[in-house]
């Protein structure tokens, strides 16, 4: 069991992270704001970006707790159906921070959006899934070579299923990906207009219990369906403070998650109106996910996820994501459990 790291000790670390890969920005000194009596203050205004999968998210905002914490910042949540989405606000400068899976990021990266990853959870492998239906005469991952699978592009479950038809020993011309919504995803696949759907939670968990929906493979030794908490550039560079305390609360959450199951599924469930069981179900799969900043290991095993793409065609160009990672000379990992792929 991981032990919560110190407030204290998060706050001193993560106002040492200061410094952002210049190469990823063109500028030739690193980034840094002018004083940590600025890098204090608290923004007027925090937009954050959220997903039905993002439990400590959802936990925080239900509680109020960054409205308690920030009592003089108008804190806005914005619901998103997908990461590429929510990055697409995050770039443009309608939000300030966010929570997406794996690919999303690398695809705004190649498309030269203006964002930097802040934080991780560990790894999720369970919680992804390509989903077949229950009579499906579909076995194997080879059995994917001339099938429609749905997928959203650029989401954590693209690349999942990139990884499988790569362990199938197919190409990726041998499938033929339609690119949907979950939402119209999950209509596709019900009505059989897809072969097969590639999706995480808690979408997974809600049909797999509403039409026995069975799962082909999940990210178990394919992917780590990693997730990373991204920010603006404003409020890296200006309120390193603010993303201190976010890390607080959200490893807070993660805990109350862990220790108070009953009311943490009551929590998620109110806000998503899914069934308490869909939310129990991903919850189980859910590992403690306290927010540490990137590692190396980390940082290595999503460069992997931008080389897969890249090698595909599916990004306009090759990435290095340690360009865009928020750098420090002392890791805030010190002061938190490990993020390890």
């Amino acid at each position: 069991m991981s032990t919560s790291p110190s407030p204290d000790g998060i706050r001193r670390n993560l106002l040492r992270m200061l410094t952002i890969s210049s190469s990823a920005l063109g500028l030739s000194a690193p980034l840094v704001p002018p004083a940590f009596a600025q890098a204090a203050r608290t923004p007027e205004v925090l937009r954050i970006g959220y997903q039905k999968s993002a439990a400590n998210l959802v936990i925080l905002k239900q509680q109020g707790a960054l409205e308690k914490r920030f009592p003089q910042t108008k804190v806005v949540w914005v619901e998103f159906p997908a990461g590429p989405q929510l990055l697409e606000a995050l770039s443009v400068g309608s939000l300030e921070f966010g929570l997406t899976g794996d690919a999303p990021p690398v695809f705004a990266q190649a498309a030269g959006k203006d964002l930097v990853y802040v934080g991780a959870e560990p790894p999720k492998p369970d919680s992804s899934a390509i989903l077949v239906l229950r009579d499906s005469p579909l076995k194997t991952l080879a059995d994917l070579k001339g099938k429609k699978v749905a997928v959203q592009k650029g989401s954590s479950a693209h690349y999942l299923l990139v990884r499988a038809v790569e362990k199938a020993g197919l190409q990726w011309s041998d499938i033929t990906p339609i690119y949907l919504t979950p939402a119209d995803a999950r209509a596709a696949f019900e009505r059989t207009s897809v072969d097969a759907w590639a999706i995480w939670d808690p979408f997974y968990s809600a049909t797999q219990l509403s039409i026995q929906a069975r799962a082909l493979v999940t990210g178990r030794g394919l992917s780590g369906n990693n997730s990373f908490y991204l920010a603006s550039l404003p409020l890296a560079t200006q309120h390193p403070d603010t993303i201190a305390a976010l890390f607080e609360e959200l490893t807070r959450a993660d805990k109350f998650a862990q220790e108070n199951r009953p009311q943490a599924i009551k929590l998620i469930a109110d806000f998503s109106g899914l069934d308490a069981g869909v939310v129990s179900l991903f919850l189980q799969r859910r590992p403690p996910s306290p927010v540490a900043p990137l590692n190396a290991s980390t940082k290595a095993d999503q460069q992997r996820v931008a080389d897969a793409f890249f090698k595909l065609g599916l990004i306009p160009k090759s990435v290095q994501v340690a360009d865009i990672v928020w750098n420090a000379p002392v890791r805030l990992a010190t002061a938190t459990p490990s993020v390890k792929p």
